[in-house]
C-alpha cells in the first residue's frame, strides 16, 4: 500500500527553494520506507510530502515502537520538524472530532478559571496528574470543581473573553467544512466555554460537561454522567453512525490521556503536543506544527486552506 510521508513545521519558513533540499539532512533516514519520488511542497517552507511504497509487512499503527521510525522522528525533531506517514487510501477524512483545552484553544479552561478565582496552584496540580493518566479523570474533575464553590459565575465571562484559539484552529475547521466534513468539538471541560469556542471556529456542534450555577454563584458540582474518555469515543461512534461513515473516515485530535480512546478508534487519531501517554501510544503526532498540520496530513495544500 502506498503512503505519504509528511514533514511539517510552524517555525520560521525554510529558505530552501525546493522540498528535497529542505529535507536533505533526513534523506538517509527515510530510505527504509522506499520512497518512490523526491519530496514535493504542500506549503512551501512549512510542509512537504513524498510518496512511499514500504514493504508489505509495514504497519503504520506500530510506528511508535519502530526503532527506524523513532530515529527518523528524533532527527526530524532536532530540525524542528514533525514527520508522519499516512496511508493514501482514504486520506481525506469526512469528520473531525476535536478536544478543546490545549488543542483548539490555548491553555486549560478549568485551570484558567481557577487562576481567576485565586485557586490556580491547587487546581493545576490535579489537572496535570489527570491529563497524564495518573489519577481518574472523573474524580479529579469533581475535586477541582468543588474548590470553586461559592465563586461568582461572572468569572466565566472573563474566561471566555480571554480564550484564544490555537494557531490553525479556525483554518482546520473551516477547510474541512468547505470540503464536506462534519466537525464537532468534544471536551472534558464545560459547555459554557465550548459554546463560544465552537461558534468562533465553526464547528457543527459541541459537547462538554455542565457545571451547576445558581444565583450568580458556582455551586461546585457537575452534571452526571461526566464527559470522560469513554464518552469522547462514544461521540465518535455516535456521529459516525449518524452520518453513515466508518471511524476510519474520521480524524480526531487531542493532547491528554482522556483523548486516547477516541484517537485510537479513528482512522486518523492525532496527538497534538501530546502528554507522555499519548506519545507512547499514538503513532501520528504534531509537536512542531500548529493545527494546520492536520490538513497537511490529509494532503491539503496551502492553496486549499480556508482562512478567517
Amino acid at each position: 500500500m502506498h503512503h505519504a510521508l509528511v514533514f511539517s513545521t510552524s517555525k520560521q519558513p525554510s529558505s530552501a527553494s525546493d522540498a528535497a533540499s529542505w529535507l536533505a539532512k533526513l534523506a538517509n533516514h527515510y530510505d527504509f520506507l522506499q520512497p518512490e519520488e523526491t519530496p514535493q511542497w504542500l506549503h512551501q517552507g512549512y510542509a512537504a510530502q513524498l510518496i512511499c511504497d514500504p514493504d508489505v509487512s509495514f504497519n503504520a499503527a506500530s510506528l511508535t515502537h519502530s526503532l527506524e521510525f523513532r530515529t527518523l522522528r528524533s532527527n526530524a525533531a532536532e530540525l524542528g520538524l514533525d514527520v508522519n506517514i499516512i496511508p493514501l487510501a482514504g486520506r481525506r477524512k469526512q469528520m473531525l472530532i476535536a478536544d478543546m483545552d490545549s488543542t483548539i484553544i490555548n491553555g486549560e479552561s478549568l485551570d484558567d478559571l481557577a487562576v481567576l478565582a485565586g485557586l490556580g496552584d491547587a487546581v493545576t496540580a490535579i489537572t496535570k496528574r489527570a491529563m497524564t493518566g495518573e489519577i481518574d479523570f472523573e474524580g479529579a474533575l469533581f475535586e477541582r470543581v468543588a474548590m470553586l464553590a461559592g465563586k461568582p459565575s461572572s468569572l466565566f465571562d472573563q474566561l471566555i473573553a480571554e480564550a484564544t484559539p490555537t494557531s490553525g484552529a479556525i483554518e482546520l475547521v473551516q477547510t474541512m467544512r468547505a470540503n464536506g466534513a462534519r466537525c464537532y468539538l468534544v471536551s472534558g471541560g464545560f459547555d459554557v466555554i465550548t459554546g463560544p469556542v465552537s461558534a468562533v471556529c465553526g464547528f457543527h456542534n459541541h459537547h462538554a460537561n455542565h457545571m451547576h450555577i445558581a444565583d450568580g454563584k458556582i455551586l461546585g458540582t457537575v452534571q452526571t454522567p461526566v464527559l470522560d474518555r469513554d464518552a469522547k469515543a462514544g461521540y465518535l461512534a455516535h456521529y459516525c453512525t449518524l452520518h453513515g461513515i466508518t471511524p476510519n473516515e474520521a480524524a480526531t485530535i487531542g493532547d491528554g490521556a482522556n483523548d486516547l480512546a477516541m484517537l485510537q478508534a479513528a482512522g486518523m487519531g492525532v496527538a497534538f503536543n501530546g502528554k507522555p501517554l499519548l506519545l507512547s501510544e499514538v503513532a501520528i503526532q504534531l509537536n512542531h506544527t500548529d493545527l494546520k498540520g492536520l490538513l497537511y496530513l490529509q494532503g491539503y495544500q496551502d492553496s486549499d486552506i480556508v482562512t478567517g
